[in-house]
């Protein structure tokens, strides 16, 4: 009897074998299918559905999409979401962070997911890009160096990327976190 397993054991047995042949497809750049994107996205859902239910949101509806850097979005929608992004997006930030470790333990690799409530995320980075062209445009003017607001790695990151075509200026951040900045630096030309 020892030699035979339970069934809950051969389907997790089973999942792993999944994942794992998903991750070493991953891990050598191979495009994963529709299928294993669709596994990806039923896990995430799962259990963003999980830890909104500790907030008593039950009601919610969850639309999936491919990002721009190929990321999975999950934007949650429905409820009283306020209280899930918090105050200037930390509390999506930490239930950001607590989905991203929970999928990678699971899947054990990283995939990037992106967990939006109510289109907050994808507001906030048009509004970083118009902060980081108006900043490179004060820089040239200027012929000096412009600090933006202390952001979270996510939000310098997008900034650095709005700003990496334009010849004009340069970037880099600054600071210890949580008062990181980027700063804009006009090049002389």
């Amino acid at each position: 009897m020892a030699d035979e397993q339970t069934p809950e054991l051969e389907v997790q047995a089973v999942e792993n074998d999944a994942y794992t042949a998903m991750r070493e497809r991953y891990a050598a750049g191979e495009e994963l299918t529709d299928d294993d994107i669709d596994t990806i996205a039923d896990i995430a859902v799962d259990y963003v559905r999980n830890l909104l239910s500790f907030f008593g949101e039950t009601k919610i509806t969850i639309d999936e999409y491919e990002g721009d850097e190929g990321e999975l979005i999950l934007d949650v929608t429905g409820g009283d979401l306020a209280v899930l992004i918090g105050r200037h997006g930390r509390t999506l930030d930490a239930l950001q962070m607590v989905l991203a470790s929970l999928m990678s333990s699971t899947l054990r690799f990283h995939y990037p997911v992106v967990v939006d409530v109510e289109g907050y995320k994808m507001r906030r980075k048009d509004k970083l890009r118009r902060l980081a062209f108006s900043a490179a445009a004060r820089a040239k003017r200027q012929h000096s160096r412009v600090m933006l607001p202390p952001m979270n790695a996510y939000e310098r990151r997008l900034v650095h990327i709005a700003l990496a075509a334009d010849d004009g200026v340069t970037t880099h951040s600054e600071g210890e976190d949580p008062s990181r900045c980027v700063v804009v630096t006009a090049l002389r030309g």
